[in-house]
């Protein structure tokens, strides 16, 4: 049996029913994020200019909130839970450890904490899985 199919027995097993009050907040949280970013597509390019030359900030303005929307979709159906997860680390660890960190002596101007928290998050859906009551464990269970 391959480490990916001991995982998610081991994760149907011992998964909790209140995780998935967890991943909802989660995906509505990265939902909500790139909803924002969409909507004020301002900001998150000021960010990315700060940090980045300008021709790479056309690019990044564009991917970074539809993976946001994408994503945390995915994640709050339970569907390909740890391909989500994977996906938005990259960017939460650039949020982490390049744009907030650069801002965590301003309190009043970060999003440091709640960044953290995502990145925390999103590391435990990459393991844990979307668990028993999500559209993996239907697919795989039905499947098999």
């Amino acid at each position: 049996m391959g480490l990916l199919k001991k995982m998610d027995a081991w994760t149907v097993q011992h998964n909790p029913s209140w995780l998935l009050i967890i991943r909802l907040t989660l995906g509505i949280c990265l939902f909500v994020k790139g909803f924002g970013y969409i909507k004020n597509i301002a900001v998150l390019e000021k960010e990315i200019t700060t940090i980045f030359l300008e021709r790479n900030a056309y690019w990044l303005n564009t991917i970074i909130p539809w993976l946001h929307l994408l994503g945390g979709t995915m994640i709050i159906l339970g569907l390909f839970t740890r391909l989500s997860s994977l996906v938005q680390i990259p960017i939460l660890l650039g949020a982490v450890f390049i744009v907030n960190a650069k801002k965590a002596f301003s309190i009043n101007e970060t999003d440091l904490l709640f960044s953290i928290v995502i990145l925390i998050l999103l590391l435990f859906f990459l393991l844990e899985g979307g668990g028993r009551l999500s559209l993996d464990h239907y697919f795989f269970k039905n499947k098999e």
